[in-house]
C-alpha cells in the first residue's frame, strides 16, 4: 500500500430518505414514509456492495434521519445498528446540530471525526447536505440538489480537521429511485 493511498478518506453524504409530509407532529417527528424504508435499505446494501462501510456516522437527531440511519445499517448488514451486524460497528453521532444546519455547520461536525477514521457518513437534510456537496466539489456547481435517499461520495486526502472548500472528489453517486 502506497503512502497516497493510505491517506485516502470518504466521507459520504446522504440526504435522508423520503418522509411522511408535515402533519400535527413538529416537523423534526416526521417519520420515513414506506417507500423511504425502502430506499434507505437498498442505499445501505450499495454501500456495502462498494466496500463504503462507514468507520463514523453522523446523523442528524431527526427522526427521518435515524430511521433513515436504521435503513441504512439494515440494508448493509441484514442487522439492526444496535447491534448483531456482521463486522465492526460504526462509531455514531447522533447531532441535534445537523437539523437544519447550513453547510459550514456540517463541515465543523465532520471536522471533529477522528484522523484515524477513513470512511464518514453525514445522513442530514436539504438544503445544507446539498450545499456541503457543491462547496467541498467546486466542480459540481451546477448540479442539482440532493434527492431524498440520495448518496453522493466524496473522495480527498485531506485530514478530516483541516477539510475545505474544493478538497474532494465526487467519484460516485446512488439514487434509489429515478
Amino acid at each position: 500500500m502506497t503512502d497516497a493511498y493510505a491517506q485516502n478518506r470518504t466521507l459520504v453524504l446522504l440526504r435522508h430518505a423520503k418522509a411522511e409530509p408535515n402533519g400535527d407532529q413538529p416537523d423534526v417527528d416526521r417519520p420515513l414514509t414506506a417507500r423511504g424504508r425502502a430506499d434507505a435499505a437498498a442505499a445501505g446494501a450499495w454501500l456495502a456492495h462498494h466496500g463504503l462501510l462507514p468507520d463514523v456516522v453522523i446523523c442528524s437527531s431527526a427522526r427521518r434521519t435515524r430511521e433513515t440511519w436504521h435503513g441504512v445499517a439494515m440494508g448493509m448488514t441484514g442487522a439492526p445498528p444496535e447491534g448483531g451486524s456482521a463486522g465492526p460497528a460504526p462509531d455514531v453521532h447522533y447531532a441535534d446540530d445537523a437539523y437544519e444546519a447550513h453547510p459550514a455547520d456540517l463541515l465543523a461536525l465532520v471536522r471533529r471525526v477522528e484522523p484515524t477514521a477513513r470512511t464518514v457518513l453525514l445522513i442530514a437534510h436539504n438544503p445544507g447536505v446539498s450545499q456541503l456537496s457543491i462547496l467541498l466539489d467546486s466542480e459540481q456547481a451546477d448540479r442539482d440538489p440532493q434527492r431524498t435517499g440520495q448518496a453522493v461520495v466524496h473522495r480527498t486526502t485531506a485530514e478530516w480537521a483541516g477539510l475545505g472548500r474544493r478538497d474532494t472528489v465526487i467519484t460516485a453517486e446512488h439514487t434509489a429511485r429515478g
